[in-house]
């Protein structure tokens, strides 16, 4: 018989609307070149699919290893980091205690935390999207909580939170688990502190940078942290078609990802700056590949609107504090024209 519990669950729902523009999952909008794609088929064609995948995944996290600059001993890797989360949220404490997120963010926090039936401990953040430090010391205290995550830069809001009030939540006894997925885009990590601390460690992702149909999470920490955790990870979570698409992406593809984060990034800079220049709109700044953005209409009417021209972004209007906010995804220069004319054209129709 199924739990009661599952009745005050929701499942995640990811953005399908069909639409020519899709902007609205903060992927890399370039796809890998025809001479990565053919050296990855050449190596898939030597791949027994009939046999299970190497259970550690160690080639692939000695890769991954020397991209981050990390040791591999240091690495644990999950079937996306939404897997990793998970295993987070079972690992710290007990269930009984409470789990800290600063919201809005990245839903998964909160989505890992009501499946294990644990407290959540909330705190809306202040009116500059950062921590509020005194309403959060306030409710860990009372709340027994455990464990925090941190979304850096926060998704959907797009700042990075400040670092001297993670450390003094850090500071009550609370594990700090810094969800770095937008790290490419902001250069800003607490990498160093992960592999030195018992009680923090740090989440990356090749979703975003141009792997987001392989499911590759990667979690950062201390050897002793990261050997206990693996006592959790299920048997082959990453498949082998997804260990050998990375191993060569991450090898033979590295001026590929860097040259496309720099244009995704100089072309954050642009649409911030035509985004201003928008009557009525309200831009915040943002160190990921997204903008979040403020309009004076229902957020849902903008987004249908844009859907019926056949672009679409994200409505972020559900989430606190979020009153008619949209997010939009950093795509090609061509794909970012197409939605600045539409957003102007659907604001006009609104108007």
């Amino acid at each position: 018989m199924l739990s009661r519990r599952l009745n005050s669950l929701k499942a995640y729902k990811t953005e399908t609307t069909k639409a020519r523009i899709r902007l609205s999952s903060n992927e890399l909008p370039y796809d890998l070149p025809e001479d990565l794609k053919t050296l990855i088929l050449n190596e898939l064609k030597e791949t027994q699919l009939n046999r299970y995948p190497d259970p550690n995944s160690e080639e692939l996290r000695e890769v991954i290893g020397d991209f981050f600059g990390v040791s591999s001993e240091n690495i644990l890797l999950g079937n996306g980091s939404d897997e990793l989360i998970y295993y987070l949220s079972i690992a710290v404490g007990d269930f009984s205690q409470g789990v800290y997120v600063p919201v809005p963010t990245f839903p998964m926090y909160e989505i890992s935390a009501d499946m294990l039936g644990r407290p959540k401990v909330c705190v809306q953040l202040d009116e500059n999207f950062d921590i509020n430090l005194e309403k959060s010391l306030e409710l860990i205290a009372n709340k027994s909580v455990v464990l925090a995550y941190y979304s850096y830069p926060n998704n959907p809001t797009g700042n990075l939170f400040s670092k001297e009030k993670i450390h003094r939540i850090r500071e009550e006894g609370v594990f700090t688990v810094v969800d770095e997925a937008y790290y490419s885009y902001s250069g800003e990590s607490f990498k160093d502190e992960a592999l030195k601390r018992e009680d923090t460690v740090v989440l990356r992702t090749l979703s975003k940078i141009g792997l987001a149909g392989l499911r590759v999470g990667i979690l950062i920490g201390k050897e002793s942290v990261v050997s206990e955790l693996n006592k959790l990870r299920l048997p082959f979570n990453v498949t082998s078609p997804s260990q050998i698409i990375a191993k060569v992406v991450l090898s033979s593809g590295r001026d590929f990802i860097e040259e496309s984060v720099k244009k995704v990034t100089s072309e954050r800079e642009r649409v911030l700056k035509e985004l201003k220049g928008i009557k009525g709109v309200e831009v915040f700044p943002s160190r990921a590949n997204f903008i979040l953005f403020r309009t004076p209409f229902n957020a849902k009417a903008v987004h249908k609107g844009l859907v019926e021209r056949d672009v679409l972004i994200r409505d972020m209007s559900y989430l606190p504090g979020l009153d008619r906010c949209l997010r939009v995804s950093i795509g090609k220069p061509e794909e970012n024209d197409i939605f600045l004319e539409a957003l102007e054209k659907v604001l006009v129709s609104l108007n």
